[in-house]
């Protein structure tokens, strides 16, 4: 017999969670000590219904911040499926802009939970590389950027993501930053294949 965890949700269930997620994401980002009561109240779930999804703080930062590296990555191949190649590394790149702004607020909490776990100092970070990675060969076998660009150089390239404020007008700066980094990566490039 499964575990109860390996059975399907009941979509109220699965709604409830990743209404707490949602909600989990946008209060932490705020304030890593918010108590989870309020997370469970602006959720709109019962302190039972929170607690059987995440029995303490450290299971539901790790699960945010698990949810929000599954959407970019699983983003990814979604992309290279439904657009050119290009196109879709830039507009993975809005999305890593996107986490990075969130995973900014969320990080306090996250280095509180991984250090109470004695879980990986960067959660996720691998399947991160690994979009990245499925990004850039897509563009390789297309011609549409410069030969030989590895996940680590375009990692090192978009940086200053992270040094933006999320307070100020980060879209703005990411969306230039982005476009140079973009322009940067076409330069050279052989052509379409």
């Amino acid at each position: 017999m499964g575990s109860r965890s390996d059975a399907p949700q009941r979509s109220d269930a699965q709604r409830n969670r990743e209404r707490i997620l949602e909600v989990a994401l946008a209060e932490l980002s705020h304030s890593p000590d918010v108590p989870l009561s309020v997370i469970a109240k602006k959720a709109g779930v019962g302190q039972g219904t929170f607690y059987r999804n995440f029995p303490n703080r450290e299971a539901l930062v790790l699960e945010v911040h698990r949810h929000e590296v599954r959407q970019l990555t699983d983003s990814a191949e979604e992309l290279v499926r439904t657009r050119e190649p290009d196109r879709a590394l830039r507009e993975w790149m809005d999305g890593l802009a996107y986490f990075a702004m969130a995973k900014s607020g969320l990080a306090e909490a996250l280095r509180q939970a991984t250090s109470a776990t004695g879980g990986p100092a960067r959660p996720g970070y691998s399947l991160v590389v690994a979009a990245i990675g499925t990004l850039l060969d897509a563009n390789h076998e297309a011609g549409t950027i410069r030969p030989g660009v590895t996940a680590d150089d375009f990692i090192l390239a978009i940086a200053g993501i992270w040094q933006i404020d999320p307070e100020g007008d980060w879209r703005t700066q990411s969306t230039r930053l982005l476009d140079i980094v973009m322009d940067g990566l076409r330069a050279g490039a052989p052509g379409r294949a």
